[in-house]
């Protein structure tokens, strides 16, 4: 039984303006060490960076809390299976509100084009 979806589109060039200005302390407060260190290696690195901030929108969408009641963006890390298929880890405040919600499987797709990062989450029970 579906629990939520979420859907959320970013500009890629918001996330290449951030870059350019050095914004780290914002890096630091959207993103994991491993989130960073993956999209820093990357030669798109702004799209990597949309693409997993595009997850962690749709999961709290899905969830249908927002940003709230604690909840913090380094606890939705999005992370990549051995094939490389997306997959949300999660943490802290946000595993407690998603097992709260009876969600059991967590689905995650992630796409870009044009200019666009644009995720989409599932949540199930």
């Amino acid at each position: 039984m579906i629990v939520g979806t979420g859907v959320d589109i970013v500009e890629i060039a918001r996330f290449e303006r951030f870059l350019q200005q050095n914004n780290d302390a914002l890096f630091r407060r959207l993103f994991t060490e491993a989130e960073m260190q993956y999209c820093s290696g990357k030669k798109l690195a702004a799209q990597h960076y949309a693409l997993r901030f595009a997850a962690k929108e749709s999961f709290l969408k899905a969830l249908g809390t927002g940003l709230r009641d604690g909840l913090c963006w380094k606890e939705i890390e999005v992370v990549n299976d051995a094939l490389g298929k997306p997959e949300l880890k999660l943490s802290g405040v946000a595993e407690e509100k998603y097992r709260q919600a009876g969600c059991t499987a967590c689905f995650v797709s992630l796409s870009h084009d044009a200019g666009s990062a644009i995720a989409m989450v599932i949540l199930e029970r």
